[in-house]
């Protein structure tokens, strides 16, 4: 009998042989759908990326045969067994760096990220990132994303941003957690010190978001390409027309996104080094201006954007419980505010 060209024979025994396989048999309505996509339903905490990934690794057999077509349409009744390999280390090293944790379970962990912590590992930031520090605290309790022993990053913060972040510690967590930020029912709030007073004083930013023609190390507001974006705001409190602190809610979540879009309103942020300067190339343009000297000079003088993750809302991707958090701004915002709140 030919050979199908969706599987290959065991030649020899593996690895695999010496763990119990998950089973997935196709249900009576599931005939004709791709073997990727009846995996990842039958297996809930699996994203079908994590499958395809299985099915590429040799993963995944059926009446003892190798299976590797993602593309391959199951029929009823057919039985796959799948092999979860044992999670790799993680590449980062794993750091010794305290972290703020506001709570942690089987699946989740959420914490207050200081302003001036990267996330990820990149040229220029080797290490003593966020992932390593998430390395050094979960240790064993990491059953893996994707096949390796790393924390599930699902949304990030710019490295002079602050606030609330919910990382995960499991597949099944990774996979649960980016549906919501897919289906945007995740919610993110931010505490934003600008410069002048948003008018009309609450509202809905909406323009694409891309790079920057005119420099490329910027993002900006674009007529054509760039990605979608939706940013929703009210001033909470104005200090006279020079400042004011701005309450942004996420709709989308673009690189950089509330300070392009606070930018491309005419408000951008207090203390941001990239948006944050008007056409007279000053911080804070003509809105400065209207400040007493005092609080003018601690606001042109503040070293990072003031933008503070201040809530987080989700749905706990074990038992569905919807879980809120908030967390007060760090000390150096906290103080610029005592400082206006005295005008």
């Amino acid at each position: 009998m030919p050979e199908s060209p969706h599987s290959q024979p065991i030649l020899s025994p593996a690895a695999d042989d010496a763990r119990a396989p998950r089973v997935c048999t196709i249900p009576v309505d599931g005939g004709g759908e791709r073997l990727d996509k009846a995996l990842a339903a039958g297996l809930s905490d699996l994203s079908r990326s994590r499958v395809q990934a299985l099915l590429e690794q040799g993963h995944v057999r059926e009446a003892g045969r190798t299976i590797t077509d993602a593309s391959l349409r199951v029929k009823p009744g057919q039985t796959f067994d799948v092999f979860i390999p044992e999670a790799e280390p993680a590449e980062p090293e794993a750091q010794d760096i305290p972290l703020a944790v506001v709570f942690e379970d089987e699946d989740v962990l959420v914490i207050d990220k200081p302003a001036g912590l990267v996330v990820h590992p990149a040229a220029g930031n080797p290490d003593n990132t966020l992932v390593n520090a998430l390395l050094g605290h979960c240790g064993d309790s990491l059953s893996g994303i994707g096949g390796v022993k790393r924390p599930g990053i699902v949304h990030r913060l710019d490295k002079d941003t602050s606030g609330l972040m919910v990382v995960a510690k499991n597949d099944r967590a990774h996979h649960g957690l980016t549906e919501q930020f897919t289906d945007r029912s995740l919610s993110r709030t931010y505490h934003a010190l600008v410069w002048g007073v948003p008018s009309p004083r609450q509202g809905r930013i909406e323009g694409a978001i891309g790079r920057s023609g005119a420099d490329r190390k910027k993002m900006a507001v674009v007529e054509h390409g760039g990605k979608h974006a939706a940013t929703r705001y009210r001033v909470l409190k104005s200090f006279g027309m020079g400042a004011a602190l701005v309450e942004c809610v996420l709709e989308t979540g673009r690189t950089h996104q509330i300070r392009v879009h606070m930018a491309h309103i005419g408000h951008p942020l207090v203390g941001d080094q990239l948006y944050g300067r008007g056409r007279s190339g000053r911080p804070g343009g003509k809105h400065a201006s209207n400040l007493p000297d005092a609080a003018r000079g601690a606001l042109t003088g503040f070293p990072r954007q003031a933008l503070h993750a201040v809530g987080l809302t989700f749905k706990h991707p074990g038992n569905a419980e919807v879980m809120s958090f908030s967390a007060p701004p760090p000390k150096d915002f906290d103080e610029l505010l005592v400082i206006l709140e005295a005008l």
